[in-house]
């Protein structure tokens, strides 16, 4: 995964995913728009989902830096 991916990843899961279940439940409950807590649940599950491959994308990257970085010693 590019650097440019990842944080483009990280911004969708760290702000848009947040925001835009949000704004789905407000709007929900003002506007009665229906299953909204389907709607909600679902766009946090994938955040959930991204955010854990995320975070091991982050570990993977991290050990194998440090990992390079003991070899140049």
């Amino acid at each position: 995964m590019t650097n440019e991916m990842y944080d483009v990843l990280k911004w969708i899961a760290q702000i848009l995913l947040p925001a835009l279940g949000t704004l789905y439940f407000a709007l929900a409950e003002l506007w009665g728009l229906p299953n909204s807590a389907q709607v909600v649940g679902t766009i946090t599950a994938i955040d959930a989902f991204l955010g854990a491959l995320l975070g091991i994308s982050a570990s993977t990257y991290l050990k194998d830096k440090n990992e390079a970085d003991e070899d140049e010693d």
